[in-house]
C-alpha cells in the first residue's frame, strides 16, 4: 500500500510531497476539515484560516497550519500556484512518505 492510496489531494515527490488546497479565508478559524472534490473532479485538502485573503496573510496562515500538520518548519512549506486563488498547490519539502502520514492523520484517512 503506497503513502497516498485512497487520496488525491497530494502528490509524493522526491523530495517532498505536493498538496492541493480549497481555502477558506476568514473561516472563523484555522482548520484541516477533511478533503473535498473540486469541480473537476480533483480532490483537495479543505482548510480554513481566520484571515482575510489580502497582502497574502491567508497564504501565509495556510502554509503555516499545513507546516503544523505535516510536522515541518513554515520555511518547509512553499506556494506553487494559486496565490489569488481559493485552490491553491503547496510543496511541503521533506520525506514524502511521512509528510502523507501526518496529513492522513490530521485529516482521519485511514
Amino acid at each position: 500500500m503506497s503513502a497516498s492510496e485512497g487520496v488525491s489531494a497530494w502528490t509524493l515527490t522526491p523530495d517532498g510531497l505536493v498538496v492541493t488546497v480549497r481555502a477558506t479565508p476568514r473561516g472563523g478559524r484555522d482548520a484541516i476539515d477533511g478533503i473535498v472534490e473540486l469541480g473537476d473532479g480533483r480532490q483537495a485538502v479543505k482548510v480554513r484560516v481566520s484571515v482575510a485573503a489580502e497582502d497574502g496573510k491567508a497564504n501565509t496562515a495556510l502554509a503555516r497550519l499545513l507546516a503544523k500538520a505535516g510536522g515541518v518548519a513554515p520555511s518547509r512549506v512553499e506556494l506553487l500556484s494559486g496565490a489569488t486563488g481559493r485552490t491553491k498547490s503547496f510543496k511541503l519539502s521533506g520525506n514524502a512518505a511521512e509528510l502523507a502520514e501526518r496529513l492522513r492523520t490530521v485529516i482521519g484517512k485511514d
